[in-house]
């Protein structure tokens, strides 16, 4: 018996918005494909590009840490070795570079120089063991007197070795452990890296079939945070940027210090090699050479006591000021 009419439309009409439907699933899903391979991509070259620039980053303030601690022991270790040979030092007004003046160490500030000496010692022979690899690098980052401190254990950072001293200077780039409420390691790489938290981007497979359409909202859902993670990315490889320029401004500084310095030290050893230790026996020029070497020591230990980073992982004001200064006066006197 015919199918009445009525009933043989309805049937090509559904099978006609079936296929309508297979053919706008299928779109979607192209569509949701399309856009979450562009999020992929832009995900995969953040990430690449922030990794190369927190490498960087790292190895400027290791850089920077080895130079102190390369400065502690070529350069103030003979220093103080000549200088606690001397009596009657009484230091009165020298002629040359006077504003350097203004660094002349007293015997609070020797005693702490020592101290930072002998920790630099020990960090030296960790070094050639490959077991002080954090401390060295959070040396690179802030002052001695931070790092030469106690990690979050209550333990002196530089006196770890292994993955427990790479840990602690993890956690204490992170502002402590996460049992006294820092951040703890996850915290302090990201620190390292002047990198702040990122948005939790995870990338969904995709269903198909009627599911095609919701699979498309979530895949320009993804392009948001993928684009959100992007800018992030940008923000934070200026701040491994910076972190990366101002240790190397560091660095240089300590250098030139050193070029004046080592001639000084040399000179001092001299001194008392050929007149004695008794200061107030020696002529203006070889209390000149006394006063400067003071001087330069000190201008070291302020540039050792100035972190770059405070715990939160940002630029310090003073460590700007300290080369603007100390190198403005390297320039004005012609040293180099």
């Amino acid at each position: 018996m015919p199918l009445p009419l009525a009933f043989i439309g309805l049937g090509a009409g559904s099978a006609a918005l079936g296929v309508g439907k297979t053919i706008k699933a299928a779109i979607d899903q192209k569509d949701a494909n399309d856009v979450q391979q562009k999020a992929q991509v832009i995900v995969n070259r953040s990430t690449d590009v922030i990794n190369v620039n927190r490498k960087l980053c790292g190895e400027a303030l290791t850089h920077l840490g080895e130079q102190k601690i390369d400065t502690l022991e070529s350069e103030i270790k003979p220093f103080i070795a000549a200088f606690e040979k001397l009596h009657n030092v009484e230091l009165v007004d020298s002629v040359g570079m006077d504003e350097l003046q203004s660094f002349v160490i007293d015997a609070k500030g020797m005693d702490e120089l020592k101290a930072m000496q002998s920790t630099a010692t020990s960090l030296l022979g960790g070094m050639a063991s490959g077991v002080t690899v954090g401390a060295v690098t959070a040396f690179g980052a802030y002052s001695a007197a931070m790092v030469f401190g106690t990690a979050s254990t209550g333990t002196a950072i530089a006196t770890l070795s292994g993955a427990a001293a790479t840990n602690a200077t993890l956690a204490f780039f992170g502002g402590g452990s996460l049992a006294v409420g820092g951040l703890g390691m996850a915290g302090g790489t990201a620190v390292l890296g002047g990198l702040v938290a990122g948005p939790a981007l995870a990338i969904m497979g995709f269903v198909v079939g009627g599911k095609a359409s919701a699979n498309k909202d979530q895949a320009y859902s993804n392009l948001v945070q993928a684009n959100e993670y992007k800018e992030e990315m940008q923000a934070a490889i200026v701040a491994c940027n910076g972190i990366r320029r101002r240790a190397d401004m560091f660095t240089r500084l300590l250098l030139r210090l050193g070029v004046y310095f080592e001639p000084l030290v040399y000179q001092l050893e001299k001194i008392i090699e050929t007149r004695g230790t008794d200061y107030s026996t020696f002529s203006a020029e070889e209390k000149k050479v006394v006063a400067a070497a003071m001087a330069t020591a000190g201008a070291i230990k302020a540039v050792l006591d100035t972190p770059i980073l405070t715990e939160e992982g940002d630029l310090t004001q003073d460590s700007q000021e300290i080369v603007n200064k100390i190198a403005g006066l390297l320039k004005k006197h012609g040293k180099i």
